[in-house]
């Protein structure tokens, strides 16, 4: 299978360089690997520089937008500018983090999944973080999500999507429309991929109203919400988190910001959240 990795890069010279040699090592090698170094400071872009001149295959494209570090739109429109470089002769388009050290078979066992369930839409391994000198199990989010700084996805699901949404929620949003448009999701244990910079570590404080917004935006609702930060601030052991997530969406629904999703689509997230929420008491 061809993959095509888009991989938007802000003052990554920590990290980069391991990020490619995993990549270009991979037993699979991709098709494409396309780095956007978005308005860097650093020496991101002499670290790609490179590798572009090793591999031809490798490709570095450099963009200016906003110098803070924030999720959402920024990673998304940066995602783009790569996209826009690639031809359509793709079967994976992934979308990957500037920090991941991946196995050296991790391509190759995406493959093997894609191809032997053809209504697999995405498929990932899982996001591993050191700590006191062990690689442990980044536990932020459920087994069956698949993280945002590991994104893969077969072409047409992909497009029956809308591809990304560029918004916070856009790592969310993927798949509750994938599952709506009845695609698969699979996130396979056995891929342990190596996180260099612990999720969230270098954000903006600009962000922390960003993921209630995100979940106005997909048509949770008032006490959806409410459920998902107050498990989203648990995991992160933070009441001010809580409050946070709760003040973004109350002020997306008061200035009536545009949803992410339809009508429809709303309703069957909302059923599918309720569905796993009630599933936790049985």
């Amino acid at each position: 299978m061809n993959f095509y990795i888009i991989i938007p890069a802000h003052n990554e010279q920590s990290s980069i360089g391991a990020t490619l040699d995993s990549l270009v090592n991979q037993s699979l090698k991709p098709k494409r690997i396309v780095v956007v170094n978005d308005n860097s400071t650093d020496k991101t872009q002499d670290i790609v520089e490179v590798y572009t001149e090793k591999y031809h295959w490798v490709h570095l494209i450099n963009s200016k937008s906003s110098d803070q570090h924030l999720p959402g739109s920024k990673i998304i429109n940066a995602f783009y500018k790569g996209y826009g470089t690639l031809d359509d002769n793709y079967d994976v388009i992934c979308k990957f983090d500037a920090d991941l050290i991946f196995p050296n078979n991790y391509l190759e066992q995406l493959s093997n999944h894609y191809k032997s369930n053809k209504k697999l839409g995405m498929v990932s391994g899982f996001c591993y973080i050191e700590t006191h000198n062990n690689w442990v199990l980044e536990n932020l989010t459920r087994k069956d999500h698949i993280r945002g700084a590991l994104k893969a996805y077969r072409k047409e699901c992909f497009l029956q999507i809308g591809k990304l949404k560029p918004s916070m929620g856009w790592d969310t949003v993927d798949e509750l429309l994938a599952k709506f448009y009845n695609w698969d999701i699979l996130t396979d244990e056995s891929l342990k991929v190596k996180h260099l910079k612990p999720t969230g570590v270098s954000y903006s404080k600009a962000s922390k109203y960003l993921q209630g917004e995100a979940m106005y935006k997909m048509r949770y609702g008032f006490m959806i919400t409410l459920i998902s930060a107050m498990k989203l601030a648990y995991k992160k052991r933070s009441f001010t988190l809580f409050k946070d997530y709760m003040s973004g969406y109350l002020k997306a629904k008061k200035s009536k910001v545009s949803y992410l999703v339809s009508e429809e689509e709303g309703i069957f997230i909302r059923n599918l959240r309720w569905k796993g929420v009630l599933g936790k008491f049985k």
